[in-house]
């Protein structure tokens, strides 16, 4: 029998790009990661909201993240962003595509070709030319290069007026299963979380009692998820203990997606 083997729980010194980082689920993750000990570049096409984090996480007394606006629709605004955490801490360790909006149309609509082409660029396609850029830094990271995609319980099944993210949000599950595959000869895992109804930007507009509503007939926990939630499970796929999880896709969504009725 061998000897029991302790693993590295930590990702201080490690450093990590992510998307979205402006508000919601990217701006805890960037908070989580940044206590954590690791090295942050933190990027939105929001460049002043993004900035504003920063300045959050560095009057906390972590002074270990940048910030810069970012297009993820942009091939080459993803490599020059790559080459900028790369410039700015000599590593790139760990890559959190969060970057995503939803906004509701009808297949009979006009726009709905507008929003279909626009949700796969910025969550489907720029996931896959993220990792690409990155993925020379990431292959030479010491302990194994981490990617974590941030999809939705939208991968998993469909609701009304939304068929751009969905479609989006289910390639970006057969995107994370073909990384997985794809990469892990070369000691990078991929993995996807699904995040259920989380308190972000996005379910802003929602009503409270109309969150309480859903929440307490949807979800077993009755209620909706905090951002930071979401970000400790993001943490704990990235730490470099998790060596062996890879092609996981992981719903944080209270049980909603195992509820039957």
């Amino acid at each position: 029998m061998l000897p029991y083997q302790p693993l590295n729980r930590s990702v201080a010194g490690k450093t990590l790009l992510i998307t979205g980082a402006a508000s919601g689920m990217g701006r805890a993750t960037a908070h989580l990661f940044a206590r954590e000990g690791a090295k942050v570049m933190a990027t939105d096409l929001n460049g002043d909201g993004v900035e504003a984090v920063a300045e959050e996480i560095r009057a906390d007394g972590f002074s270990d993240i940048q910030a810069m606006a970012l297009d993820v629709a942009d091939p080459e605004a993803l490599k020059g962003a790559v080459s900028a955490t790369v410039e700015a801490f000599g590593a790139l360790d760990i890559l959190i595509n969060n970057a995503g909006f939803a906004r509701p149309v009808h297949p009979k609509e006009e726009a709905y070709e507008e929003v279909w082409q626009a949700s796969l660029n910025v969550m489907l396609t720029a996931h896959q030319r993220l990792i690409r850029a990155a993925l020379p830094h990431l292959m030479a990271s010491s302990e194994g290069g981490r990617v974590v995609n941030i999809a939705s319980t939208e991968g998993l099944g469909a609701t009304p007026l939304n068929g751009p993210y969905v479609a989006a949000k289910h390639g970006v599950i057969g995107l994370t299963r073909a990384m997985a595959v794809d990469l892990g000869r070369d000691g990078v895992t991929c993995n996807c979380i699904c995040p259920g109804p989380i308190i972000t930007g996005i379910t802003d507009g929602i009503p409270d009692e109309h969150k309480e509503i859903y929440a307490k007939r949807r979800v077993p926990l009755r209620r909706y998820g905090i951002p930071e939630e979401v970000a400790n499970i993001t943490l704990s796929l990235c730490i470099p203990a998790a060596s062996y999880l890879n092609g996981a896709i992981i719903p944080v969504d209270g049980g909603m997606s195992i509820k039957n009725a």
